[in-house]
């Protein structure tokens, strides 16, 4: 039985020496690599927010950040001041 492939776009050869390069990766550079990546898709979301709301004062862009990371009803429980204010 053959591994599937991780990717449809990336020959068997390419895709086996990636994962050779991540098997032989230490710890560190495992967790940087995933630092980056989650701090990445972090201010993607906060361009996203500043994107749709660009009259927003920082506190408010910063909590509907937390709307959407943490999801409506967690992000209500960590900053009650969210169910008080206009944000949507």
């Amino acid at each position: 039985m053959r591994p599937q492939s991780l990717n449809l776009d990336t020959s068997p050869e390419i895709e086996r020496l990636q994962v050779e390069r991540w098997r032989r990766m230490s710890t560190a550079e495992k967790a940087a690599i995933v630092s980056g990546l989650t701090q990445a898709a972090y201010e993607l979301a906060l361009a996203g927010v500043r994107h749709r709301h660009p009259r927003a004062s920082p506190r408010e862009q910063f909590l509907h950040l937390a709307i959407v990371t943490l999801g409506p009803d967690l992000a209500r429980r960590a900053y009650p001041e969210i169910t008080t204010t206009d944000l949507r």
